[in-house]
């Protein structure tokens, strides 16, 4: 049975598991390669015996088509081969993306931001500059507690005034739908923010 991606995206292949299938997908191209060398060899030698063999040309005939073949192989693996690599940095990317969001919505607990806040925020926060160490866990947190604290402040809850605070709803016409330069001409930070929330669907293409 022909090994497809197919098959290998219904896998739960871990990263070692991914880079052995290549290694062994690269060491067949290694033997297709010295299968082809070797028929290129014999098609030589055809050539030279030819005038001297009379079923050469059907010895020939038969070289040079499992030469081609050989080359449709190698060629098929290559691109297989090229297929894994584009597969593999996707699920990098995604596992990135997720241990970041893990890691983030710890620091807004940290915070104490409002747990049903939490996701939203997520969602319209550029988690690209924010780096993780070996353990997983974010890089200068301290320095991200603070500016979490400061940016949200209108979604963290007051553990000792008269309750949690409830974040003012922005100023849009009765609840109706605004568009992002609506949202950014809005002045005030916490209304601002509070906007983008309400209004997510607008960030999460960009």
């Amino acid at each position: 049975m022909a090994l497809t991606r197919k098959m290998l995206k219904a896998m739960d292949l871990d990263d070692d598991k991914i880079s052995q299938i290549i290694d062994a997908h690269q060491s067949t191209i290694d033997s297709i390669a010295e299968e082809r060398d070797k028929l290129k060899a014999d098609v030589e030698k055809y050539k030279g015996d030819a005038e001297k063999l009379a079923t050469v040309e059907k010895d020939l005939e038969k070289a040079q088509a499992k030469l081609e073949e050989a080359d449709k192989t190698a060629e098929k693996y290559k691109s297989l081969q090229n297929e894994f690599a584009e597969y593999k940095a996707d699920v990098d990317a995604k596992a990135t993306k997720s241990a970041k969001e893990k890691a983030y919505k710890e620091l807004l607990k940290q915070a104490g931001v409002q747990d049903k806040r939490m996701d939203a925020i997520i969602k319209v926060s550029d988690l690209s500059k924010v780096e993780l160490d070996k353990d997983g866990k974010v890089k200068d947190s301290k320095d991200l507690v603070d500016s979490i604290k400061s940016e949200w402040a209108e979604f963290i809850v007051a553990e000792h005034t008269k309750g949690a605070q409830t974040p003012k709803p922005p100023a849009n016409n009765g609840g109706t739908k605004m568009s992002k330069e609506e949202i950014f001409k809005i002045k005030d930070t916490a209304e601002r923010q509070q906007a983008m929330l309400d209004n997510k669907e607008l960030f999460l293409s960009d």
